[in-house]
């Protein structure tokens, strides 16, 4: 898929033929909803399947499947997640892969050591081959998220997120990189990777924009086979599939990027055309590399969830496009089609997909295909279908010979995570990622023997550094001792500093007592994954200007400021921008931050250690509501252009930048309704007793007239940004968060995701307390018993408290048709301080409510 100017595109050069090619993101023709491809009407790309017919294999595969139960080939089609399941469950229903999810890991814990992955794994791999209850031994497959390395177990290398990797438009680095997250996958006891991820991100509020390397089909077709090829080997060699690589999932098929809104697992709405020439880009030089696996978008297309979408997964992807592996499902994806659950699908196989990811839903999902197999709604050709794929790739992978995991190649070499060679190459990824926007008089490169000041949040923060899908979903809860295999940006420049005589120091709000040469600032984007990441706007903390006031302050202290900012997209920075004199978008550069170091500090005498390489691969915003603003579009007027990145050759000096975000007051972050001493736009605090008399609060304090609830302002993290609420317990009261229109947390509630609390219980309760939500007219409000669990929380000290969106939903709240998303009602006394209510991951609350009624 490398055209002729793909190495002009791959420097980083926005080219004519380019402008051409991509056109407008608006679709030519009117999309209909669900309309199947017609035979000639668009150009599916026409992918050789690299590999050949093996007689040999078909035999194999035949033979196999010719002995199966049906209950063993509905096993083979179900994946499980190791936190809803046993080996004992693994044997006992032939299951023919297990995941773990972004927050599953043995024993619970996220830190879990290397060798407790690779005992679960072998304890899988056993159970999966066990005959001593009769039936068939078929190795049962080990997936995980390796998105940017074996990001989920302690000590391994992290490689940038793809956004970074983008930026470097360095193809055989990428090659490496796969290599590299192969081995150390394998030493832990997996086989699977999911990844890489080939979407063409074109909306930046999108919450996993930076999981996709660059705007351009282009750039992201150029990367789609070298990482297949170095997750899986190269086709036609012997090192392909072997047992020093992994089976690659190239993901999400189809249209992820392009949503309405940004909004993650919403409607991509484009002509086939449009769709097939940005969205499907990455499809066919991954299919030409031989992947083995296409895991299917949670998003629709024109109104048809792609789960169920036979056109695409079976008529284009496995029809037009000749791919030959097998088509895995994403979390309980399955469940959005129409007419199913997350237990009961049989549609989802009759339209392509081959294995569902069933994590929490497995048992019901085997238990209702099971049925329709036998039935005849799955037909039995489908059937044998589905399982074929899986069997191939399990027979090309060596599964039926390898051994249990631990007594492979390099089961167990647990040396190879972080290995040195490892994490140089980790580090040339973070010196190649890094974009230099502005180099006012040439501040950059730093001399390493002056005194260097480092300050702001990101500079010795792991998990900012290393962001979303690293130890856990959203890649929060981690601590500097869980990177044993890592420099932070601090560290990094503390090193070089120091070998060549110079000192840096470290102070996050920017306080010194020896006045600095120079200031480092690093700052950026906390961890966000899938959900939580979806922004309204390109706004940088709306409402929240603590950066740029670390900036100005050292400013007018007269030292020069070097920015580093750590973000998963393009956010609009202009303020920011204008009061640093140099300023690096280093994306999330993972676990080498003295990458960092190594371009923006100079050999000790005075020449360039390594200049800047990196090429923007998104668009910079001109203003904050500039959000879908694309290389090739028709309006096409960015701050910095697709390309755009200097180097030390350049000049670097910047005009003033307009200030104006384009922003109203009031908007927050997407998944907060509560924060900073205010409700997020469209949500109102309402007071109500049992007399039916209301009161919704508009200024403090408030309360109701018979005095059973008042509302106060108290401080947590600033004046006044939590609000205390007293019950007197005269009759029962009730606090409520209502939306001026009904909202929907439908696509939340299929993953692991709370509605979190920042709290503080001031007077334990002394009646019953419930938590729960409304759900409009004609549907049932749904109060969840939480005095128990308020009880147990620790008394006058700040905690988070978690109510699972899933407790909510079985109670049988309707999650699409939300007016309230939290009610806290007490019939006795009890004072509660709050300063914050967002959604967060499973990880992101200390205590849980349980999921009882």
């Amino acid at each position: 898929m490398r055209s002729r100017y793909a190495s002009l595109i791959t420097n980083g050069l926005l080219l004519p033929a380019l402008l051409l090619g991509l056109a407008a993101c608006k679709g030519d023709d009117t999309p209909q909803a669900g309309a199947p491809p017609q035979a000639g009407a668009t150009p599916w790309p026409d992918v050789k399947w690299p590999l050949p017919e093996d007689p040999a294999l078909e035999k194999r595969v035949n033979d196999l499947l010719a002995t199966m139960t049906v209950e063993e080939k509905v096993g083979q089609l179900v994946q499980g997640d190791i936190a809803s399941l046993t080996p004992e469950d693994v044997r006992t229903y032939h299951l023919g892969s297990v995941l773990a999810g972004g927050n599953s890991d043995p024993g619970g814990r996220y830190n879990a050591t290397p060798a407790e992955w690779l005992a679960l794994a072998d304890a899988m791999y056993e159970a999966s081959i066990d005959t001593s209850k009769g039936g068939k031994g078929i190795p049962v497959i080990f997936g995980i998220d390796a998105v940017h390395g074996q990001s989920n177990i302690v000590g391994a290398t992290i490689f940038p997120h793809n956004i970074g990797l983008g930026a470097t438009r360095n193809t055989e680095l990428l090659r490496r990189i796969g290599e590299i997250t192969a081995l150390e996958t394998r030493a832990t006891g997996m086989e699977w990777a999911f990844a890489p991820t080939v979407a063409v991100p074109q909306d930046d509020r999108w919450g996993r924009s930076y999981e996709g390397y660059s705007e351009s089909p282009e750039v992201v077709a150029s990367f789609a086979g070298a990482m297949v090829e170095g997750l899986q080997g190269k086709v036609g060699t012997k090192e392909f599939l072997d047992g020093r690589h992994v089976i690659s999932s190239v993901k999400h098929f189809l249209g992820d990027g392009g949503t309405a809104n940004g909004e993650d697992q919403g409607d991509t709405r484009l002509s086939e055309a449009d769709l097939v020439r940005i969205h499907a880009a990455g499809y066919p030089p991954a299919i030409a590399a031989g992947a083995q696996s296409v895991m299917a978008s949670f998003n629709s297309v024109n109104g048809v969830k792609m789960h169920g979408n036979k056109p695409f997964l079976t008529d284009a992807l496995k029809g037009r496009m000749h791919f030959g592996g097998f088509v895995v499902g994403d979390w309980n994806g399955h469940g959005q089609v129409d007419g199913c659950t997350a237990t009961d699908c049989p549609a989802t196989i009759n339209a392509g997909l081959d294995m569902a990811m069933a994590p929490d839903s497995w048992k019901g999902f085997y238990d209702t295909a099971l049925a329709a197999a036998k039935a005849g709604t799955i037909p039995q050709e489908r059937l044998d279908d589905a399982v074929r794929r899986i069997l191939r790739v399990k027979f090309r992978l060596g599964l039926f010979e390898a051994g249990k995991p631990s007594q492979r190649v390099v089961g167990g070499k647990f040396e190879l995570l972080g290995a040195p060679e490892h994490r140089a190459v980790a580090r040339q990824a973070v010196r190649e990622s890094l974009v230099l926007l502005k180099n006012q008089g040439g501040v950059l490169p730093l001399d390493p023997r002056k005194r260097i000041l480092v300050a702001g949040s990101g500079a010795n923060d792991m998990t900012k550094q290393v962001g979303g899908w690293t130890y856990s979903w959203q890649g929060t809860g981690s601590k500097r001792e869980d990177f044993p295999n890592a420099d932070t940006i601090f560290e990094g420049i503390a090193q070089q500093a120091r070998a060549a005589g110079g000192e840096a120091t470290m102070s996050v709000d920017g306080a010194f007592t020896t006045r600095p040469d120079v200031a480092v600032v690093v700052f950026g984007e906390d961890p966000y994954a899938e959900f939580q990441g979806d922004i309204p706007n390109l706004m940088y903390r709306p409402g929240d200007d603590s950066d740029l006031e670390l900036i100005k302050r050292l400013k007018a202290a007269g030292i020069p400021v070097v920015s580093v900012f750590l973000s998963g997209r393009p956010l609009w920075m202009n303020r920011e921008i204008n009061a640093s004199d140099a300023f690096v978008a280093a994306w999330l550069p993972g676990s080498e931050g003295a990458g960092v170091a190594d371009v923006i500090l100079r050999k000790a005498d005075g020449s360039v250690q390594n200049d800047f390489k990196g090429k923007l691969g998104f668009s910079w915003p001109r203003t904050a509501m500039q959000v879908a603003n694309n290389v090739g579009q028709k309006d096409y007027d960015p701050q910095f252009a697709f390309g755009f990145g200097l180097t030390y050759g350049d000049d670097g000096d910047l005009a003033p930048l307009p200030e104006e975000s384009g922003v109203k007051p009031g908007q927050a972050e997407a998944g907060t309704f509560y924060a900073r001493g205010s409700l997020t736009e469209g949500l109102r605090l309402r007071l109500s007793n049992a007399a039916g008399q209301n009161v919704d609060v508009t200024t403090l304090p408030a309360k109701l007239p018979d005095g059973s609830l008042t509302v106060t302002a108290v401080d947590h993290e600033a004046q006044e940004d939590a609000r205390r609420l007293a019950w007197s317990g005269a009759q029962p009261a009730t606090a409520s968060i209502l939306t001026d229109k009904p909202m929907t947390l439908m696509r939340e509630t299929n993953g692991e995701v709370m509605i979190v609390l920042t709290a503080r219980v001031d007077q334990a309760p002394t009646g019953e307390v419930t938590v729960g939500v409304t759900c409009g007219s004609g549907c049932k409000a749904v109060n969840l018993p939480a005095r128990e669990a308020l009880a147990r929380l620790p008394a006058g000290h700040w905690t988070t408290f978690g109510v699972p969106l899933k407790c909510l939903a079985n109670a049988g709240a309707d999650m699409r048709k939300l007016d309230s998303v939290l009610v806290l009602q007490s019939a006795g006394k009890l004072q509660v301080s709050v300063s914050r209510v967002a959604l967060g991951a499973s990880n992101e609350a200390e205590h849980v409510l349980p999921c009882t009624r």
